[in-house]
């Protein structure tokens, strides 16, 4: 019985399921092309000047004359050529930069900030042609981004070079040119099927789901096939191959479909949300110590590379001085910047923080603000963290996407249930993963993505993942068709 129903499910779901393989398996293929031939950044550290603070003019005058009562964000950035003080008001608008040793005011400098670092991580010397505020995800774009508001910086070329850059952080958040625009609006369209209305969604997600779903069926009375049918000989002809090619190609579909319906559904009904939060605006009136005057006893030994402003659970603010990682070179070829793109590499070390009122030394450190910004983005108390650490690089857990390293994890139980990434540097809420969400996150990155292939380095995970898809292709969907319509045109 099972041997009878296993083959009229499977020529049954021929039709539909090998024209879903020749769908998702070809749309899929763009994914690891783009990864590999799109276009990549010329440098992949941010830029880097070791802060000085000695005689500058006071942060709290500076801030006090622009007329600066609070702010969410205050950092010390690298600048071209010099050190700024950039400062966030409100998250969602352009933020504002003053030279410290006088003071003065940039005015509408975040263009052109982003224009440097466009510059900075491109190499490019053609003009730039213009420069778009980005306040909303969009097709060339997407969700997957993650980081908003952002500006496009493109440049007068023929391939339409395009940078995403993320003044907050210094980021370099996307990059696009034509060859990456037609192959992304091809895997938009055959793959996710983004060209439905926002207003049809349920409809979309039903007939993807019905075509990956007879796709998921097909792998499922295929291998039941293989499992239950025993031949003494192999069958003639293409219907022998097909057979043989099974065994190979039965658990890879499988793992293709099964995650990616699973997939399909949880973000269906769990919609993805934007987690990247900023801490609350802090007033900025205890900002009173001297740090300018102190400054060369303060850094003496230490290679300050990022100083920020940051408000603990007491609303005391506190100086953090970010310690610069040792590096050993770094990745400069297209290869490597891909590879430590995907995988991660610090950007800043320890912190040292200092009370930005008395210039008292803050001995609870890093992962003491990190507990602080837990309770702060949850609303529950640090009992309810059953575990901390530090993030340095990224993994399925806390992908490349977040762009962001590096982060305190805290897992939260009960009533949490969710894991969340804090960034001490800035008091951002980087990210936010809900338990029930874990599973989906591993299936999608194991089963879809093949990154248990990682160790063999991101050539080989996208070579192997390549190969077995068009395995599937010729040899499940072409073949399979191809008998399904030889056995159709049979009296």
């Amino acid at each position: 019985m099972m041997r009878i129903l296993s083959i009229k499910l499977h020529r049954l779901l021929a039709i539909f399921g090998g024209i879903g393989l020749l769908l998702w398996g070809g749309s899929g293929l763009l994914h690891p092309i783009i990864t590999t031939w799109g276009p990549q950044q010329a440098v992949f550290f941010p830029p880097s000047h070791p802060v000085d603070l000695t005689g500058v003019r006071p942060i709290n005058e500076t801030l006090a004359g622009a007329g600066i009562a609070e702010a969410a964000a205050i950092r010390i950035v690298p600048g071209d050529n010099e050190s700024l003080l950039q400062v966030t008001e409100d998250p969602q608008a352009p933020r504002r930069y003053f030279r410290l040793h006088d003071g003065a005011e940039l005015i509408n400098h975040d263009a052109a900030h982003a224009v440097f670092l466009a510059r900075h991580y491109t190499r490019a010397e053609a003009p730039v042609r213009t420069v778009e505020w980005i306040d909303d995800f969009t097709p060339n774009y997407p969700p997957v981004n993650r980081l908003l508001p952002v500006y496009k910086v493109t440049f007068d070329r023929k391939d339409n070079l395009s940078i995403y850059i993320y003044t907050e952080t210094n980021a370099a958040a996307g990059l696009d040119n034509n060859f990456k625009s037609v192959l992304q609006t091809g895997f938009r369209w055959f793959h996710t099927w983004s060209w439905f209305p926002k207003e049809a969604e349920w409809a979309r997600v039903i007939l993807v789901a019905l075509f990956v779903g007879s796709l998921l069926a097909l792998a499922v009375t295929g291998g039941a096939m293989i499992v239950l049918i025993r031949r003494k000989a192999r069958a003639p002809g293409i219907r022998g191959w097909h057979r043989i090619a099974g065994y190979a190609a039965a658990l890879p579909l499988l793992m293709f479909t099964s995650s990616g319906l699973f997939h399909l559904i949880q973000h269906a009904a769990t919609p993805p949300v934007k987690n990247l939060t900023l801490s609350p605006p802090v007033s900025l009136e205890g900002v009173t110590f001297p740090i300018h005057d102190q400054w060369t006893d303060l850094s003496v030994g230490l290679d300050v590379s990022t100083v920020s402003i940051i408000e603990d659970a007491d609303g005391r603010l506190l100086y953090r001085l970010g310690i610069a990682p040792p590096r050993r070179g770094g990745p400069e070829t297209p290869s490597e910047i891909r590879n430590a793109r995907f995988d991660g590499v610090e950007r800043t070390g320890p912190a040292l923080y200092i009370d930005a009122s008395t210039g008292a030394l803050f001995e609870d450190g890093d992962r003491e603000i990190a507990l602080q910004l837990g309770e702060r983005f949850t609303g529950v108390s640090r009992e309810a963290i059953q575990n901390a650490e530090l993030v340095t690089r990224f993994g399925p857990d806390y992908d490349f996407r977040n762009k962001r390293l590096p982060v305190w994890r805290l897992d939260y139980g009960a009533p949490i249930n969710a894991t969340i990434f804090v960034d001490t540097t800035s008091g951002v809420l980087a990210d936010r993963t809900p338990d029930h969400a874990k599973a989906e996150q591993w299936s999608f990155s194991y089963l879809h993505k093949w990154n248990f292939l990682h160790p063999l380095g991101r050539e080989a995970q996208n070579i192997i993942v390549s190969f077995a898809v068009v395995f599937c292709l010729i040899f499940m969907a072409g073949i399979g068709l191809t008998l399904d319509l030889r056995r159709r045109r049979k009296p």
